[in-house]
C-alpha cells in the first residue's frame, strides 16, 4: 500500500512538471519590437510613429500545454518620450473579439497618462493579427427582420442561429474551442512576464470590463490598477449582459437621439419633437420593408436602417450622420440612388466563441421566440434581435469560469455613463455591488460608450489620478456628461478613434 502511494505521488509530480516546463519555457521568450510604423498616415495623431508592434506564442490550450500546440498573439506598446514608466498599462477596447493595438494611439492626447505609463495594445486571441478564429464569413444576425413573426421567418431567423453555430465551430476548428476568457487571461499574464513585470495595470472598455474583471479574478497578486469604463455585468452570464442590450438601446434612442434630433429640425426635416421623429422611423421602416432602397452606400431594408440607428447611438458624434441616412430614406433630404494574413471576420468569430465558450446559455427555440416577442414590444429599436441566439445550438466545451468576487484584487474603478445603449447602468450597478473593493463612478446625464480619454475633464482626471498617481476614489462618485454637439460636431471618443486608425491601417 505504501509503495502505491509513492507511485501515485511521483505520477503526479511528474503530470505537474509536464504542465509547468512549457509555461516556463513560454515566459522566456523575448518580443522584437519594431516599428508599426515608419511615417503615420495622414490624420494620426502626432506621436504616432513611436507605436511599437511585435508578438509572442503561447499555448493553444493552457490545460494541456504539454500537446505543444501554440498560437500568436499580437501586441503593440507605446513608451513615454521621457523619464522611465510608472506602471505599465494593458488596455482593451471591449466586443468581445475587439483589436487593440491601435488603442494606445488615443492616448497620446492624454499626455499624464502617456508620458508615465507604458501603454500595451492587445488583439486578444482569435481576432486581429493573432491567430484567428472565422464563421467562415457567414453571418445569420440581422439578416432577416425580425420584427416578422410568421413562422416561415421564425425557421429562417432560428435555422440561422443553428447554422451560424455549425459554420463558427466547423470553420474555426480546434482553436474556436480555446478562444474563451480564461485561456485569454492566461495569455496576458503570459506576457507580463515577458515583459518582465512583476504587476501591471488594467484599462478595458465594454467587454474589456468583462477581461479586465477575470484577469484581477485569475491573477489578483499581479494586477495592480484597475480602471473599468463602460461596464458589462461581469458577475452574472453573457446571456444576462445581452439581454438588455434591448433596453439599453432604447433608452438612448428615445432619451437623447430622437430630441436631439427634433431640436435641429430646421436641419433633419424629420419632426419638431422626439415622438414625430420616432414615427417618421417607423414609417420609413415600413416603406423598406415593401421596397428596399439603394444608395451609394449600399442598399437599405428594415435590418439594415435599425443597425445604422444601432451603430450610431454609441457616441453622441454619430448622431448626426444617423439623422442624415434616416432623412435621405424618408425622402425629406436628397439622396443620389445608386444602381442595383486574416479573417475579415475575425473579431465575429471571436465574439460568438467567447459568448457561448465562456458562460451556458438557457434555453432553446421556444425561449428565444417568446424572449423576441416579449422584449420586441416594450423596445422595438432593437429588442427583436438576439446576438446569442447562436448559443443555443454552440456544442459548448467544459469551461468553468472562476466567479469574480472581488476579494483579493486591487481597488477597481468602474466608470459608467448612465444612459450606455450597449452596456446599461443596472449591468453595471449589478457588477459593482457583487464586485468587492470596486468603485462606481457614475457620469451623469451622459449616454456615450466608452467614457475616458475623450474630453470629459472631469472623469479623465479621475482615472488618471488612479492609473498614473495610484489614487483610487474612496468611495462612489459621479461626474457631469458631455452635451450633445451641435450637427456635425464631433467628440473625439477613444473606442471611435481607434477603430479610425485601425480601419486606415487594414488591421
Amino acid at each position: 500500500m505504501h509503495r502505491k502511494k509513492i507511485a501515485a505521488a511521483l505520477v503526479a509530480v511528474t503530470a505537474t512538471s509536464l504542465l509547468i516546463a512549457p509555461q516556463a519555457q513560454a515566459a522566456t521568450q523575448t518580443i522584437n519590437w519594431q516599428k508599426c510604423f515608419d511615417t503615420p498616415p495622414p490624420g494620426f495623431p502626432p506621436g504616432s510613429e513611436r507605436l511599437e508592434c511585435g508578438q509572442f506564442t503561447a499555448p493553444m490550450d493552457w490545460n494541456n500545454p504539454g500537446n505543444g500546440k501554440t498560437i500568436t498573439i499580437a501586441v503593440s506598446r507605446l513608451k513615454p518620450t521621457t523619464g522611465t514608466a510608472k506602471t505599465t498599462v494593458f488596455t482593451n477596447p471591449g466586443g468581445p473579439g475587439g483589436e487593440g493595438r491601435t488603442l494606445p494611439l488615443v492616448y497620446l492626447d492624454r499626455p499624464k497618462l502617456s508620458e508615465n505609463a507604458e501603454i500595451i495594445g492587445i488583439d486578444p486571441r482569435g481576432t486581429g493579427a493573432s491567430s484567428n478564429v472565422t464563421c467562415g464569413l457567414y453571418q445569420a444576425f440581422g439578416a432577416t427582420d425580425p420584427r416578422d413573426r410568421s413562422k416561415a421567418n421564425l425557421d429562417l431567423i432560428y435555422g440561422g442561429m443553428e447554422l451560424q453555430a455549425k459554420f463558427c465551430q466547423t470553420k474555426s476548428g480546434e482553436l474556436g474551442r480555446h478562444v474563451t476568457t480564461e485561456q485569454t487571461v492566461k495569455d496576458l499574464d503570459l506576457l507580463r512576464q515577458i515583459l518582465g513585470k512583476k504587476r501591471v495595470s488594467w484599462l478595458g472598455y465594454s467587454g474589456g470590463s468583462w477581461m479586465g474583471a477575470y484577469y484581477a479574478t485569475y491573477f489578483p497578486k499581479t494586477v495592480d490598477r484597475i480602471v473599468l469604463d463602460s461596464n458589462a455585468e461581469f458577475t452574472g452570464p453573457w446571456q444576462a449582459v445581452f439581454d438588455d442590450w434591448g433596453m439599453g438601446f432604447e433608452r438612448r434612442f428615445r432619451v437623447d437621439f430622437l430630441p436631439w434630433v427634433a431640436k435641429y429640425d430646421h436641419v433633419y426635416h424629420l419632426g419638431k419633437t422626439g415622438e414625430e421623429v420616432r414615427q417618421v422611423y417607423e414609417r420609413t421602416r415600413a416603406k423598406l420593408a415593401e421596397q428596399p432602397v439603394t444608395l451609394l452606400e449600399g442598399t437599405y431594408y428594415p435590418v439594415t436602417l435599425d443597425f445604422v440607428l444601432r451603430g450610431s447611438i454609441y457616441v453622441k458624434e454619430g448622431f448626426d450622420g444617423a439623422a442624415q441616412t434616416l432623412a435621405r430614406l424618408a425622402g425629406v433630404a436628397p439622396a443620389q440612388l445608386a444602381a442595383q494574413a486574416s479573417y475579415p471576420d475575425a473579431g465575429f468569430g471571436t465574439l460568438h466563441a467567447i459568448l457561448c465558450n465562456d458562460t451556458p446559455f438557457q434555453g432553446g427555440r421556444k425561449y428565444l421566440e417568446r424572449d423576441a416577442v416579449r422584449d420586441g414590444a416594450k423596445w422595438p429599436l432593437f429588442g427583436y434581435y438576439q446576438l446569442m441566439g447562436t448559443c443555443a445550438y454552440w456544442d459548448r466545451p467544459n469551461v468553468q469560469l472562476e466567479q469574480p468576487t472581488g476579494i483579493g484584487v486591487a481597488p477597481t474603478l468602474m466608470v459608467q455613463s448612465v444612459r450606455d445603449p450597449a452596456t446599461p447602468l443596472e449591468g453595471a450597478q449589478k457588477a459593482h455591488r457583487n464586485f468587492k473593493n470596486s468603485v462606481l463612478l457614475t457620469v451623469e446625464d451622459e449616454g456615450d460608450h466608452g467614457i475616458y480619454g475623450w474630453n470629459n475633464k472631469c472623469v479623465n482626471d479621475i482615472v488618471e489620478r488612479y492609473l498614473v498617481d495610484g489614487v483610487p476614489p474612496a468611495k462612489d462618485l459621479s461626474c457631469p456628461g458631455v452635451p450633445l454637439p451641435e450637427p456635425g460636431g464631433t467628440t473625439g471618443n477613444a473606442l471611435v478613434q481607434a477603430r479610425q486608425l485601425a480601419t486606415q491601417l487594414g488591421w
